[in-house]
């Protein structure tokens, strides 16, 4: 819809006055009707048009006003002049009243099509939209590129957690958990976002174009052209979820081949891991990452393979269950130490993924050979298992820490070491800081500040202040290795595991 003061613009009313009535210019109108007596029935929203001139100071037009001020009509376009009796009236009612010497038939037509003018280019747009895209699908990055053209302003694809896929940024927080169109206003301009519902609860994506300045006058015009470009998104989403599916299942059913071999791989099964990338000889370390049921481990895949990769960590990641087994290979028996840099790198990887998920990780011990895969795989799977519940330990174990950690557990479960534990950590109680999950925390990660410092998300300088408290409320050295260990003992015991 336009205003008053908006046909009044048009080149084809440029001589048309307003006379009376000035004050309700921006009376919006939805539609101007030529009329052949001055009795018409009136609309709210319509601009009347008596198609001939009104004898000279006519009741009738007075009567014609005031109709339309209670109809909450636009106004009144009169052709000729206009007595000062119904000037003053216009002005009372703030009725527009406009005067033309030119043919009124005419401003008519042009008013209709600036009215239509929104709807014809909502419908130019949709159809420019459907020839750019034509029928072939196309991934989200050519989508995107084409509406960003046909609406020359920034668009983005978003992800279900409001994050931008492919695209422009744009301003404004679309409410991903509210699966209709949204229209967000943010200074200057709007924000349109439209939902991208694959055959789930919850959008899987959204797209978003953000009209400022001028442009955010279409507004109006430009969803229904976001609604088709959302199909064309959807349908790309979904064959790309029907062929990551495939490849989910094959590689979930060659692990289980693997993993099930009770002697020398076929033929058929060197083959098929070898097509699937997959080294079975050389050393392999085993992971497991577990997360909740209601994670989508198919859609989540890549992420976990982009945590890894951004932890320096080359794997094999497989969908696997409630969450992901992996393994990572090397061509000769890696030493210690590199096996603990690959602990810290996958402790990185872990803390990265729990930035959007609930994920724990399990590690294993390095194993030779395809029969060393089972191995280490199955090592991972016990850790992570455990680490489900190790809160005091980020969620994350090594196969190492798992086998101290059962070591400690019988040790524990005697009758007497529950209050020894509690009066060695007793001075820690009540002091702020919360210093007996630091130390913790510190013992797990090896005595490491930076490690320790991550799991409890905290700067490093605060855990060192801690560690340097303990050891002096303790008397203690915790560079002694037997008093770490008791320390250790004492924290397991006393710590809940949930």
């Amino acid at each position: 819809m336009i205003a008053v003061r908006g046909l009044l613009a048009l080149p084809e009313w440029s001589d048309v006055v307003v006379p009376a009535g000035a004050d309700g210019l921006d009376r919006r109108v939805t539609a101007v009707r030529a009329v052949f007596d001055l009795r018409p029935e009136v609309a709210a929203g319509e601009l009347v048009v008596p198609v001939h001139p009104p004898p000279a100071a006519d009741w009738r037009v007075d009567a014609l006003l005031r109709r339309v001020a209670d109809a909450g009509g636009a106004g009144v376009l009169l052709p000729g002049g206009l007595p000062p009796a119904t000037r003053l009236l216009g002005d009372r009612l703030a009725v527009p009243v406009l005067v033309t010497a030119a043919e009124p038939l005419d401003l008519v037509v042009a008013a209709r099509l600036a009215l239509a003018a929104p709807d014809l280019d909502r419908a130019r747009l949709v159809l420019a939209a459907q020839a750019a895209l034509g029928e072939r699908l196309r991934p989200p990055e050519e989508v995107v590129a084409v509406l960003r053209d046909l609406l020359d302003a920034p668009v983005a694809l978003l992800d279900d957690r409001g994050a931008l896929l492919a695209g422009d940024p744009v301003r404004g927080a679309v409410r991903v958990d509210e699966p209709v169109p949204q229209r967000i206003d943010v200074p200057g301009g709007v924000v349109l976002a439209h939902p991208v519902v694959l055959p789930r609860a919850r959008p899987s994506a959204w797209l978003a174009v953000e009209l400022s300045g001028p442009a955010a006058a279409r507004a109006e015009v430009a969803p229904p052209a976001l609604a088709l470009t959302g199909g064309a998104v959807q349908r790309w989403l979904l064959a790309n979820r029907l062929e990551l599916e495939r490849d989910a299942r094959s590689r979930t059913a060659l692990l289980g081949d693997l993993l099930r071999l009770d002697g020398e791989p076929t033929a058929d099964l060197r083959r098929r891991a070898t097509d699937a990338g997959w080294q079975l000889g050389g050393w392999h370390v085993g992971i497991r990452v577990g997360v909740p049921a209601s994670v989508d481990v198919v859609a989540r895949g890549p992420d976990v393979v982009a945590a890894l990769r951004a932890a320096g960590v080359a794997a094999v990641v497989v969908e696997h269950g409630d969450g992901w087994t992996a393994w990572t290979s090397f061509d000769q028996e890696p030493t210690a130490a590199r096996v603990r840099a690959l602990g810290t790198r996958l402790r990185a990887a872990q803390r990265d993924l729990r930035r959007t998920v609930r994920a724990h990780m399990g590690v294993g011990r390095p194993h030779a050979r395809f029969e060393g895969l089972a191995k280490t795989v199955a090592e991972a799977t016990d850790a992570a298992r455990l680490a489900a519940t190790r809160v005091e330990s980020g969620n994350f174990l090594h196969v190492d820490q798992l086998g101290m950690a059962q070591l400690l557990l019988e040790w524990t479960r005697t009758d007497t070491f529950e209050p020894a534990a509690r009066a060695l950590l007793a001075p820690l109680r009540g002091l702020p800081g919360d210093l007996v999950r630091t130390l913790s925390a510190y013992l797990d990660a090896e005595s490491s500040i930076a490690e320790t410092a991550a799991t409890l998300g905290v700067h490093r300088n605060t855990v060192a202040a801690r560690i340097a408290r303990v050891e002096r409320e303790l008397g203690v050295d915790l560079a002694h290795r037997d008093e770490r260990l008791a320390l250790h003992l004492a924290c397991r015991t006393v710590l809940p595991t949930g």
